[in-house]
């Protein structure tokens, strides 16, 4: 359901200010996608009633066109201009050890100052070197990045890029300039325009993109959904026969929206797009 509340919520907030939806599936991460998985997302936006503008029309194109595996030089040419640049630096910590040194979960920088392995040793992740004092703004949020996310790291020990820098170069080269996310992810937000500051002029319109990170839903105990705690899907409400409209019900909520635009897609635009009409105009200078 969180998924479907963010696809919906993408659709109306681009749609009602006529700008350009893409259609973008992280699949850098070998371990976690497969191909049911990516079916699995088509049919969710079939059954929302949802397009596109730009980006794989179909499972196949994806995998033709629109992996992220095809782009792999890419993401190692940005990786390599922060390694010239003295911005990253490598890592042979394991997770058990950063646990076991780290009483918060965050990087502790214990090879910051070790000397880089050498060639046919153990494999290393490579890891951003935030500066010691490190704000960013972001959606009307100020965080501190090194409380918030730690020495995040930019590639992987299996020689993968690690979601930060995969995300944030495929939002520059889209030139993305507004992102909808759950709260959760105000953190690698940051993360990300910091990287894209970090990148000068290259970091193109995403250094002023404009964000909306919504409220997570979460369960009865206050957490959050998840299908590995046994969370509802939509594969299993589309099999019980069940329609979108829990969906669009909770979209017109989180946006304060009247439950009448709530029968689909179209209205919720609509909708959302009167009500910003209606606050440009009365509010000062029509801002």
């Amino acid at each position: 359901m969180g998924n479907a509340l963010n696809f919906v919520l993408t659709w109306v907030a681009t749609r009602a200010v006529n700008g350009t939806l893409r259609l973008r599936i992280d699949d850098a991460d070998r371990g976690r996608c497969r191909q049911e998985f990516v079916e699995d997302i088509f049919r969710q936006l079939e059954w929302l009633g949802l397009d596109w503008d730009e980006g794989p029309s179909g499972v196949a194109d994806f995998f033709r066109r629109h992996s992220q595996l095809h782009r792999l030089d890419r993401y190692r040419r940005v990786l390599r201009r922060l390694q010239e640049e003295g911005a990253v630096y490598p890592c042979s910590c394991s997770r058990r050890q950063i646990r076991q040194r780290s009483s918060t979960g965050l990087y502790p920088g214990t090879c910051r100052l070790r000397p880089p392995p050498t060639e046919g040793g153990s494999r290393f992740a490579w890891r951003v070197a935030l500066p010691q004092e490190c704000w960013v703004a972001v959606d009307g949020v100020r965080l501190a990045l090194p409380q918030a996310m730690g020495d995040f790291v930019l590639w992987r020990k299996d020689d993968l890029p690690a979601y930060q820098l995969a995300s944030l170069v495929d939002d520059l080269d889209h030139r993305i300039s507004f992102v909808v996310r759950g709260e959760d992810l105000l953190p690698s937000s940051a993360a990300q325009l910091f990287l894209a500051r970090l990148l000068g002029e290259d970091g193109g319109v995403f250094c002023s993109a404009a964000f909306f990170h919504h409220p997570l839903i979460t369960g009865p105990a206050n957490e959050k959904l998840s299908k590995s705690k046994g969370a509802l899907t939509l594969a299993a409400m589309r099999q019980a026969g069940a329609g979108p409209e829990a969906v669009y019900r909770l979209a017109a909520s989180f946006l304060d929206l009247p439950l009448a635009a709530a029968s689909g897609p179209a209205s919720l635009a609509e909708a959302w797009r009167a009500k910003l009409t209606a606050t440009k105009h009365s509010t000062p200078n029509g801002r």
